[in-house]
């Protein structure tokens, strides 16, 4: 225990007595005062509280308010707060042009971010608040790889926008696109439309990548209970902000660390509830890099055999009907786990950072019959989760595609259309230049070859949007958006620049897609391949300095989860322990 009987803190093994304690620290200590702090709050615990707020998008322009909130619990508490920001880059403005190649590296930078601010400054523990796709994960990965005493907190969704009589969000907006290029929408209602979407603050509304991976911060116990639920604008989040930092500080005083909660059945937990929500294909992806961060093989072969086994539940678009302020007010993330625990799909021996165990957190919450959005594990929309792992000839390392709400086009056989990069891609569909029974093949996407591995969002909601969703696939060794639908397959591997199949397919071969057998092949002679090998060479982007080249040089492939760093199997020190 680090709390004393007299109620003052023990902080002979907390990383913050190398900035507080101690004659020599003197130096150090003038700052906090400079800042207004006294000695009693220099004597207690540190607490770093990050937020990725800025003013990029809606989905963090809630996070400073929560931010404070959380300041608030933790002097409650009996702690002393250091609020600091990091970077988000959002998905929604970054899309469909170059900046989204900054996507995918910005979820390690914010893990980097926030590990060098805690380690520079001694902290002894950290409440995280992300609202964006790539800061959810990347804030949870610097609590696993710190280790210190964490919680994370998700900003929230937006509200549902609403636009002649029914809810929309901003899939609807970039589907918009592609109705209005197909003549099916008129550029009037597409302006009328956009100005609809998005009503409030907070990040998509709809099971996309910030959704789903605030519904894993629940499941894999580094949240509180249902604060994944409300929307941002709500002022009652602010409640659960409060909470978390009363919660980091008894944390702090039993020393239980995000690695004593987050283990090898943690994992399993979230993929469980990634595909049980129809969630984001991008959790193939997140989940393998939270797990490096703590020691953990779970790759993207152990997040598609779970999903294979795992009933999809939710009713959640943009697969299903409901957005997720529904989802919340249908009893949140508590009443999806309450029936997968009682259907025998989750551990309930789980830890969180209640203290408890899911199993011990869930003990009163009751089945809601009232509700539609979330069906009980009898009576699932699918026998089999929302996501699907694919492996063949195409993909020897997996891929993976998104199939909640299809019921039908889930294989598909066809021709190659090949383009390198998705802005050629892009430029034939709004141009109407591709067949029905095409598989649009788009390469050097990769997290190394792009670099950045971007999403693919505008391209496949232009196709949805023209109708042709049914009628084409798309294969990439980029990644999708959690709002893209259709047989749309991402995350190939190996990919193009690193010697992968897709970087030999030539327009006309034939791509073969099966997703209830999970495979993907390219149906050409190994010998023709072989051939073709031998005049393949790695592509030369324009990007030879900067971050993007750095993170060219590191990044490993995606079925691991798009690595830079050795992880946990390599320390030989946790910053926790300093």
């Amino acid at each position: 225990m680090t709390r004393k009987p007299d109620g003052t803190w023990d902080k002979s093994n907390l990383p913050s007595r190398h900035v507080t304690e101690g004659p020599a620290r003197a130096p150090h200590r003038s700052y906090y005062y400079a800042m207004g702090l006294g000695t009693r709050e220099i004597a207690q615990p540190f607490v770093g509280v990050a937020s990725c707020w800025n003013e990029a998008a809606p989905c963090n322009t809630a996070l400073m308010r929560q931010a404070h909130a959380v300041s608030v619990g933790v002097k409650n508490a009996g702690g002393t707060p250091r609020e600091f920001c990091t970077i988000t880059v959002t998905d929604g403005i970054a899309m469909g042009h170059e900046g989204m190649r900054s996507s995918l590296v910005s979820r390690d930078l914010i893990a980097d971010s926030v590990e060098l601010t805690m380690r520079g400054h001694g902290y002894d523990a950290l409440v995280g608040l992300a609202g964006c796709d790539k800061s959810l994960p990347g804030m949870m990965m610097a609590m696993l790889r710190l280790n210190v005493p964490s919680v994370f907190l998700y900003g929230g969704s937006i509200l549902p926008g609403s636009w002649q009589g029914k809810d929309v969000t901003v899939v609807d907006v970039f589907e918009g696109v592609g109705m209005h290029s197909a003549g099916r929408l008129s550029l009037e209602d597409l302006c009328s439309l956009e100005q609809h979407a998005c009503p409030s603050d907070g990040a998509c509304g709809g099971q996309f990548t910030a959704n789903t991976m605030a519904c894993v911060s629940e499941a894999i116990g580094l949240a509180l209970p249902l604060s994944a639920s409300l929307p941002a604008p709500y002022l009652s989040r602010d409640e659960y902000a409060v909470a978390s930092g009363e919660t980091v500080m008894r944390l702090i005083e039993t020393q239980l660390r995000p690695r004593d909660i987050v283990t090898r059945k943690s994992f399993e937990n979230a993929a469980v509830v990634v595909a049980a929500t129809g969630g984001s294909t991008n959790g193939g992806l997140h989940l393998p890099a939270m797990a490096h961060e703590c020691g953990i093989e779970f790759t993207l072969r152990d997040f598609a055999e779970i999903a294979q086994r795992t009933p999809y539940i939710a009713d959640l678009k943009p697969g299903g009907q409901f957005v997720a302020k529904d989802m919340g007010e249908a009893g949140g993330m508590p009443m999806l786990l309450k029936t997968l625990l009682e259907g025998g799909y989750i551990h309930g021996d789980c830890m969180t950072v209640t203290g408890k165990t899911i199993a011990e957190n869930l003990k009163d919450v009751k089945w809601r019959e009232d509700q539609v959005v979330i069906r009980p594990v009898a009576n699932p929309l699918s026998p089999t989760g929302g996501v699907v792992g694919l492996w063949g000839s195409l993909a020897p390392d997996g891929a993976i595609v998104k199939v909640a709400g299809m019921t039908s086009h889930r294989s598909h056989r066809g021709p190659a259309r090949v383009f390198d990069g998705e802005q050629a891609c892009f430029d034939a569909v709004e141009a109407g230049d591709y067949k029905d029974g095409d598989v649009l093949v788009i390469r050097y996407e990769g997290a190394r070859g792009g670099p950045g591995m971007r999403e693919m969002l505008s391209t496949t909601a232009a196709i949805s949007g023209q109708g042709r969703g049914d009628k084409v696939a798309l294969v990439t060794d980029g990644r999708f958006s959690g709002g893209t639908r259709g047989l749309c397959v991402g995350h190939v591997g190996p990919e193009a620049q690193m010697g992968g199949p897709i970087g030999l397919v030539k327009d006309g071969d034939i791509i073969a897609i099966d997703a209830d057998a999970g495979t993907l092949d390219l149906e050409v002679d190994p010998i023709e391949l072989e051939r073709r090998a031998k005049d393949w060479k790695p592509r030369v982007t324009n990007y030879q300095s900067g971050a993007l080249w750095k993170y060219a040089q590191v990044v490993g492939p995606a079925h691991l989860g798009a690595l830079t760093h050795p992880g946990a199997a390599a320390e030989t020190h946790v910053y926790a322990d300093l």
